[in-house]
């Protein structure tokens, strides 16, 4: 048997490790077509967020209006406030199922984030009936005048088509309850 001279099994042993280490580090390489792919899968724009926010926040006034008007409907002995409450509920109610339709189809999962209405909650359960339709009046034109505002800062910030038609929808009702809420507010003052 023939012996391989050192210096060609030294060489040979040098180029083989430098095979073995270029192997290696070109398996662990992540391809930068699938790197770029998982950022673009994870990465949200500023439009995105506001989106989210935007049914997120419409979601949680949504179900805290229709609380408050489903204790007035109970706790008011105003037949007028008690009609105004229904009417309220029911577009609410319906602005809520479209909001929950829409989020659904962009996989966008709606939590109740804050739960400070509950504290207006228990302030209309804790009201006397004389100060009763005073509180609900209030509470019901500041979260209807804050859903408006979300409405408002949607619509200039999104080109979303869905969504602009659910505004578009939506937000001359919410003008017209706050019309009447305060209308209301003024003749029981």
């Amino acid at each position: 048997m023939k012996a391989i001279p050192p210096m060609k099994a030294a060489y040979f042993r040098v180029f083989f490790l430098i095979l073995l280490v270029l192997c290696i580090t070109s398996c662990r390489k992540i391809n930068p077509i699938e790197n770029t792919l998982k950022n673009q899968a994870f990465a949200k724009n500023e439009r995105e967020e506001t989106e989210v926010y935007f049914f997120i926040s419409t979601a949680n006034i949504s179900k805290s209006i229709i609380s408050k008007s489903q204790i007035a409907q109970q706790k008011s002995s105003d037949v007028i406030v008690q009609e105004l409450s229904k009417r309220i509920e029911v577009q609410e109610n319906q602005l809520l199922d479209q909001i929950a339709k829409m989020a659904t189809s962009k996989l966008i999962v709606i939590t109740e984030i804050n739960a400070t209405h509950k504290r207006d909650l228990y302030n209309l359960i804790d009201a006397s009936n004389k100060d009763f339709n005073n509180i609900y009046l209030n509470a019901m034109t500041e979260a209807i005048c804050d859903q408006i505002e979300l409405f408002e800062n949607i619509s200039r910030e999104t080109n979303d088509k869905q969504i602009l038609e659910l505004v578009l929808r939506f937000l001359p009702e919410q003008y017209k309850l706050l019309r009447e809420t305060e209308r209301i507010k003024k003749q029981n003052e």
